[in-house]
């Protein structure tokens, strides 16, 4: 590569895109830590899309008609974070360049959306990135709604040969493209370089082949030349029923003596051959300073945007008030005041009528009263739509010819779907959920610990929750799931026992503004366990007293889910025995926990045994089971050390010994 001829091809271009290369080499370089290669071959492409294309105002990051700029390939940080300095963002400044991977800055090492309001969304695992977007382009639905005036913008994505490899990226092109979302672009860094070697080292996929057969439209480029850069941009844009992907031919850490290795992937500190690179760059200025000319001109670039956004006003200004109370209701996340009343209607009629139905039912009974007075939410199902229970007669089917439809077939893609939704939720006004069999979370988990770590309040819905579901067997009996999520930070994980906490459970998901909820819900019928109408929302606690103790109480059970009925019967075989027995519900570890001592005492003083029922493994349960400073009580846990089987519900929670029988009696061993 002829350094010298691409800076006379296009001098001004050069050194504008060269601020980005020098400002990386310079922070990576200070912190001694980080991934310069990648912003440093991707400058050019970065510099012709942020100052021709990308619709955004700098001094309004989260403008709603913004375009959404999502860095996949999230090791190159620096190329965003270079990017939001030069062109004026005001929470990303050179101090915060500086410091780069530093503790408290804002610059992380990997891009994180609660860091500054300007980065769309948190990236690093490779692949995340490409299959958020596809949840970002299914804005469709909100300019379905709003039209035009309100919703039109892109969404354009870097993404490497690492977030190509990844399977992830092949649920997102397939669904891309089977939905046509013609207002996403792909620029892929063609650098053939990952950390091991060559991309030929481990793969020998002809990526462009690879879009064209999953229905994108696909254009091929120099990426150094911003001439052809700028033409592609501009074709993609044209195309409105397809997906684009532009294949940007690349060097990785270009003109530097790591260039094209995949030494070059990484962190270059040798500070004898940065100097030479920034000499060949024709950059002479000293570490983290950028020409006046240069800066000027990006800031330039930042402020282009006030114009289309103060025009946005305008357009916003003349609708309706009831629309524009509307639209920024549905942006803010604001749940609409009637949910509540919906709410306690189910709940009133549930307590008067005592239906014996699965949860997985019950969500979808609370979903009919729900989704006709949210018309925010979009729902969607992993091909289990009939078994998930996710979709209500009024929604409307998301497709070519229906934009404004709000429920998405995904496939059998939980990891997509996954993904997807959070890219829903991070672009704003769509409430998203979507359904598969719990023991799939395995599938979906990386786009779950996303959504807790980049705080999007997505919902998934996991239902054949336990080994209750039968005989489909241990391959689809989650044993260790709810474990699995209840390990993980800022995630709330409801086991609903019937109809009234199952509705409490969704109106508590539905109000989250920066928490992911995930449902785990039965696929067998479950009697009815709430018969006392409360206004109230006792899920809210967490936990709570479902039956006191008759007499002195000498056990407590705890139970979730399709077990809490388990307790109760416990409870009567107890009690017929002279041992007062309290029944505790727990349909959420986390909002439990975070109740005041006092309250949690109250619900689990310490003294009498503890029991806890759940067809799950005990991991987790300890805290409650043995007290919080593990002295409290003494106890026992009725449920699953092992996997479980192929047979009809019924006989496996007889055969694993998850019975009242069982229950009743591992209390009376321990009294």
């Amino acid at each position: 590569m002829d350094i010298n001829a691409l800076r006379d091809a296009h001098p001004d271009h050069w050194m504008r895109a060269t601020a980005i290369r020098a400002l990386t080499l310079d922070a990576v370089a200070e912190a001694n830590s980080g991934h310069s290669g990648m912003p440093i071959g991707m400058a050019d492409v970065a510099t012709v899309l942020w100052s021709k294309h990308l619709k955004f105002d700098a001094k309004t990051p989260t403008w709603a008609d913004r375009d959404r700029f999502i860095l996949s390939a999230g090791h190159g940080s620096m190329l965003l974070y270079a990017l939001l300095y030069l062109s004026g963002d005001e929470q990303i400044t050179l101090e915060q360049v500086k410091n780069f991977r530093q503790w408290g800055s804002r610059t992380a090492g990997h891009p994180e959306n609660f860091h500054a309001d300007a980065i769309e969304m948190t990236t690093g695992p490779l692949g995340q990135g490409i299959a958020h977007s596809v949840g970002f382009a299914i804005e469709e639905i909100l300019r379905a709604r709003f039209g035009k005036a309100a919703i039109n913008h892109h969404t354009y994505v870097i993404a490497g040969d690492g977030c190509l490899m990844e399977g992830v990226s092949q649920e997102a092109l397939g669904l891309a493209g089977r939905y046509e979302l013609g207002r996403l672009i792909v620029m892929w860094d063609n650098n053939d370089i990952t950390i091991d070697g060559k991309v030929s080292l481990s793969d020998r996929t002809d990526q462009v082949a690879r879009f064209k057969a999953s229905g994108w439209h696909v254009q091929e480029i120099d990426g150094h030349d911003p001439e052809a850069i700028d033409a592609a941009i501009t074709a993609a844009k044209k195309v409105t029923d397809k997906p684009s992907m532009i294949a940007c031919k690349t060097h990785i850490a270009l003109g530097h003596a790591a260039q094209d290795t995949s030494k070059g992937h990484g962190a270059l500190t040798n500070a004898e051959q940065n100097a030479d690179a920034k000499a060949g760059w024709g950059w002479t200025t000293g570490p983290f300073e950028v020409p006046a000319e240069i800066k000027s001109w990006w800031e330039e670039i930042g402020t282009r945007g006030a114009a289309e956004r103060e025009a946005w006003d305008g357009r916003i200004a003349s609708m309706s008030d009831r629309k524009q109370a509307e639209f920024a209701r549905t942006m803010a996340g604001d749940a609409p005041k009637k949910l509540s009343s919906v709410i306690r209607a189910l709940k009133k009629q549930s307590t008067e009528t005592e239906p014996k139905v699965a949860t997985r039912k019950a969500s979808e009974m609370v979903l009919e009263v729900i989704n006709p007075v949210m018309p925010e939410t979009v729902g969607g199902s992993a091909d289990l739509t009939g078994s998930n229970n996710t979709k209500t007669g009024d929604m409307g089917v998301f497709d070519t010819d229906n934009r404004g439809g709000r429920y998405v077939y995904w496939g059998i893609r939980e990891h997509g779907m996954s993904s997807a939704m959070n890219g829903m939720g991070l672009h704003g006004g769509i409430r998203p959920y979507g359904g598969t069999f719990m023991a799939f979370t395995d599938y979906a988990r990386p786009a779950m610990r996303l959504a807790a770590l980049q705080q999007t309040p997505t919902v998934f819905v996991m239902t054949h929750d336990s080994i209750g579901l039968g005989e489909d067997g241990p391959t689809h009996q989650p044993i260790e799931h709810l474990a699995i999520s209840r390990a993980t930070p800022n995630t709330l994980v409801f086991r609903p026992a019937d109809v009234v906490e199952t509705a409490e459970a969704w109106e508590i998901a539905l109000t989250q503004k920066s928490t992911p909820s995930v449902l785990s819900l039965t696929r067998q019928n479950v009697p009815t366990v709430r018969t006392q109408h409360k206004t109230n929302n006792l899920v809210e606690k967490g936990a709570y007293v479902l039956a006191d103790a008759e007499g002195k109480r000498q056990v407590i059970l705890m139970a979730t889910g399709s077990e809490v009925s388990i307790a109760l019967e416990a409870r009567d075989l107890l009690q017929a025995e002279g041992i007062g027995t309290r029944v505790v519900s727990m349909p959420c570890f986390e909002l439990f926990e975070a109740q005041d001592e006092a309250y949690r005492k109250r619900v689990l003083p310490g003294g009498p045994v503890r029991v806890a029922v759940e067809a799950a493994t005990r991991f987790g349960w300890d805290k409650w089971l043995l007290g919080e400073r593990g002295r409290e009580a003494k106890a026992g846990f009725v449920g699953m050390d092992g996997f479980g089987a192929s047979a009809p519900a019924e006989t496996l929670y007889e055969q694993f010994g998850i019975t009242a029988a069982g229950v009743a009696a591992k209390a009376k061993s321990l009294l």
